[in-house]
């Protein structure tokens, strides 16, 4: 008897306010906001329309894809909210703000960011670890980037701190499109 697919019409992806220094980021941004318009998943993004953030949201925008941003009331002006959004939800805090976007995704990517990024990835996959939500998740570590942080994961697990079983819930790979073919693979004909 075959496994039943996971159907993953939405994609949260965690990812930067900011550029970053390196430019293969926000190519990053874009090839995975191509993967998912080529795969017909919507994006649910932290709503702003500058950095990696802005990068994906405009790119799936560009392709006629759908955007759902979420976006606290007092990072309106500071993350400058994306004005071109399919839809864009406000909330009141970042506690609601993650809960909805949790809510809202089949699935979780987070790409290069900073600590909001991480504390999102974290936040989402101790969810996981507590069995609050089976929703696949992956991490894009393009370029290296998260390898110092694979290795403190891999050293977690050699001191007993992190089970091997909560590490392989999550996903790792530098290909946009491997990656969501991993995380929602197509259904056998």
């Amino acid at each position: 008897m075959s496994e039943a697919v996971r159907e993953v019409k939405s994609v949260c992806v965690y990812c930067g306010s900011q550029d970053g220094r390196d430019p293969a980021h926000a190519v990053a941004a874009r090839a995975m906001g191509d993967a998912l318009v080529d795969r017909g998943m919507r994006l649910i993004y932290g709503g702003g329309g500058i950095g990696m953030m802005g990068q994906i949201a405009d790119q799936v925008l560009a392709r006629g894809g759908e955007v759902i941003g979420v976006i606290p009331e007092s990072l309106m002006r500071a993350e400058v909210a994306h004005a071109g959004v399919t839809k864009m939800h406000v909330t009141k805090g970042m506690h609601e703000r993650k809960a909805l976007m949790a809510d809202l995704s089949d699935a979780f990517v987070a790409m290069p960011g900073g600590l909001g990024t991480l504390e999102e990835l974290f936040e989402t996959w101790t969810w996981a670890q507590l069995q609050y939500h089976d929703k696949p998740m992956g991490l894009l570590n393009v370029k290296g980037y998260f390898d110092g942080l694979l290795q403190w994961l891999d050293q977690g697990a050699a001191d007993g701190y992190v089970r091997p079983p909560h590490l392989g819930m999550l996903q790792v790979g530098t290909d946009p499109v491997a990656l969501l073919a991993e995380l929602a693979p197509l259904p056998r004909v």
